[in-house]
This record gives C-alpha cells, sequence and structure tokens, in this order.
C-alpha cells in the first residue's frame, strides 16, 4: 500500500537564477599596489579626481544612452588589502590619480580615463623607493597624438561595438530560456558565447538551455543534447573552478540522463566546496532521482540530506513518505508495517514544520501506521 506523493517542484531546485547584463552607470577600476622588490603595499590610499562633469550611461539590449551628468569635482578612492588589492567603482571620465602610503605621495598622473562600457585594464602601481612616479597624458594635438587618439578611438568603437552585440545576443537568450524557447535560446547563447567567451554567467544560461532541450526531446535524441549541456558546464567551471552552484546544477543534469555515478562524483564536489548547502545539494539530487523512479538512491541522498543538515525538514519528509512506499501489510492483513525510520522521518518532519506545506500528508502517514504523533 502506498501513498501518491506530492509533485516535487524540480524546476527552482534544478537552476540558480543567473545574473543579466543590465542598466549600468558605474565602472570598476582595480589594480596590486607593489614596491619596486615585488613585495605588496598593504594599506596604500589610491585616489581618483576630476573637474569634469561626469557623465553615465545606461546600457541595455537596445543600445547606449547617456542618462545625464553630475557638474563639479569627483573624488573616489579605495585603499589596498592585505594582498595589495585595491579595487573602486566610479563614473566614467577622465581622472587625476594619487598614490599616498603613510601619508606620503608614492605616484601622481594626470588623463587616466576609466571608460564607459566593457571593463578597464588593471591600474597597477609599481613603487621605486625614494621617488614619486608621475606621468602626465599627452595633451590633443600634433600627429603622433592624434594618431594615437584615433587608434584608440576605433579600438573603442570596436570593444563598443561587441560588447553591444554580447548583451543582445545575452539579453535575448535569456528571453527565449524563460519562455522555455530552447532552440531560440540554444542560438543566442551560442552566438553570446561566441563573442564573450570568458562570461560565465554566457556559459551557465547556456548550458541550462541544453538540459531544458534536452528534457524535452524524446528518446535517443536526448542524449547528444545532454552531452552539449555537459559540454557548457565544463566551460563554467574552467572559468570558476570553486563554483558549488555549477557542480550541483551540473550532478542534476547527469542524474536527469541517468548518468547516477557521475552525478554522485559532482554532488560530493559541490558538498566539498560548500558544507553548509550539503543538505540542499543533496535534496536536489533525491528529488531528481524520486522523479526518475530510482527510489533506493533517492533515498540515501535524502539521508545524506538530513545528515549535512539536520534541519533540512523536506528531506525528512520525503524519505519517510519513500519509506512508507515499501510497506508491507502483517499477516492478519489489518496492519501495515513500515521499514524502519519511517516514522522517526516522519515524526521530525512535523517537529521542524509542524505547520509546513507537507505537515498533513505526514499526520495522515503516522495515523495510518497506529503511530502517535508528537509535539
Amino acid at each position: 500500500m502506498s501513498f501518491p506523493l506530492k509533485p516535487l517542484v524540480l524546476t527552482a531546485l534544478v537552476m540558480s537564477a543567473l545574473p543579466a547584463f543590465s542598466q549600468i552607470n558605474m565602472q570598476f577600476v582595480q589594480g596590486i599596489v607593489t614596491e619596486a622588490d615585488g613585495k605588496v603595499v598593504v594599506g596604500a590610499v589610491v585616489a581618483f579626481d576630476t573637474d569634469e562633469a561626469a557623465k553615465g550611461v545606461y546600457v541595455g539590449v537596445d543600445g547606449i544612452a547617456d542618462v545625464g551628468h553630475a557638474e563639479g569635482k569627483k573624488h573616489t578612492e579605495a585603499k589596498s588589502d592585505k594582498k595589495g588589492h585595491y579595487i573602486v567603482n566610479m563614473m566614467p571620465g577622465v581622472y587625476t590619480v594619487t598614490l599616498t602610503v603613510d601619508g606620503k605621495v608614492r605616484a601622481f598622473f594626470k588623463g587616466y580615463e576609466v571608460v564607459r562600457i566593457g571593463s578597464n585594464d588593471p591600474l597597477d602601481f609599481k613603487l621605486k623607493a625614494g621617488t614619486i612616479t608621475t606621468t602626465t597624458v599627452p595633451a590633443a594635438g600634433g600627429k603622433a597624438n592624434k594618431e594615437a587618439a584615433d587608434k584608440a578611438a576605433k579600438e573603442r568603437e570596436a570593444k563598443l561595438a561587441k560588447d553591444k552585440g554580447l548583451n543582445d545576443s545575452f539579453g535575448a537568450g535569456k528571453a527565449a530560456l524563460e519562455a522555455k524557447q530552447w532552440d531560440e535560446a540554444i542560438t543566442q547563447l551560442t552566438k553570446a558565447s561566441e563573442i564573450g567567451p570568458t562570461q560565465q554567467a554566457v556559459w551557465a544560461a547556456l548550458a541550462e538551455a541544453y538540459v531544458g532541450s534536452a528534457k524535452a526531446a524524446k528518446g535517443a535524441d536526448a542524449g547528444p543534447i545532454y552531452d552539449k549541456s555537459f559540454a557548457a558546464f565544463d566551460k563554467v567551471l574552467a572559468l570558476t573552478p570553486d563554483d558549488a552552484r555549477t557542480y550541483n546544477n551540473y550532478a542534476l543534469a547527469l542524474a536527469a540522463d541517468n548518468r547516477l555515478d557521475d552525478a554522485a562524483v559532482k554532488m560530493a564536489k559541490a558538498v566539498d566546496l560548500d558544507p553548509k548547502g550539503g543538505g540542499r545539494y543533496h535534496y536536489n539530487l533525491g528529488a531528481i532521482l524520486m522523479d526518475s523512479n530510482q527510489t533506493d538512491k533517492a533515498l540515501e541522498e535524502f539521508k545524506k540530506s538530513f545528515t549535512a543538515d539536520p534541519n533540512y525538514a523536506e528531506a525528512y519528509f520525503y524519505y519517510g513518505s519513500t519509506l512508507l512506499a515499501k510497506a508491507t501489510m502483517d499477516p492478519t492483513g489489518t496492519k501495515m508495517i513500515a521499514p524502519p525510520g519511517t516514522v522517526e522521518a516522519l515524526r521530525k518532519y512535523l517537529q521542524l514544520k509542524p505547520d509546513g506545506p507537507n505537515s498533513e500528508s505526514a499526520k495522515q502517514m503516522l495515523t495510518a501506521l497506529g503511530s502517535t504523533i508528537q509535539h
């Protein structure tokens, strides 16, 4: 005798939301401060000042548009950390840069440009003992300066066009992904991956699109599509090798393709990277296995879930209710005999979530087993 289980909502479990390219009007500038011998400088203050208007832009799928400016001086600064690294978020524009250490100016130069779109190259400092590093960007004028300015302008235009293409393709791919238009999502995100091959968010979205397409495919057609999703996951991990969320999603995709041993390896890696998330990761894999009628393996994952996180209530419920499906009747045919652990798991769920979404089902199961409900 068994009780029907409420369907698991797997879509939200499988893939976390990915950051989308959106409106941007600030840019990051970062770098490393070191002495001449390569020793990092801790506590160096890097200051950016300008007398010019600092313009902001919105960058969206329809292009670039100025959104106004703020007149007057702009001052922004950051301090280097124990690794000599500093990072600051600031408006695009042209700045005078001053670096001080223990109140003494160690570097100074004018004409540093914070680009309006894309990313700035790292602004590193290699300081020389007893001297101040100074430089000035040449004023406009002269053939050499004009040629350099023209070259820089063309490079910026090419980058703008490239970044706009990346934004356009990624935005269209994400929209198609949300609409479950798998083929269109794959087309747009593949294009985005070609423009921005080092964009982790693009590869993660492409992997999700392939998983969706594979699940929608029939029979043998799904296998090759899953393989493409695995290749996309590998790209993500090449860029962010310590991302537990990616290992979790990779494991769920492998499990959906019935590659359970490989899924277990990837999930173990996710737990290793993020032990606090172990309850959620194992529960996610258990949900996939339940959907695939792999009940014994699902039980293993649910047990691993509440072992990793003793307060993960849903794991107790699905562990207990899955065990109940294995219940037998006593010789008289009047009493159910559930496997060991069934009652304890259902009681634990009610202890953790007395008013949870599965509380009534848990109570009914305990009643059917002739067990009292503990408060």
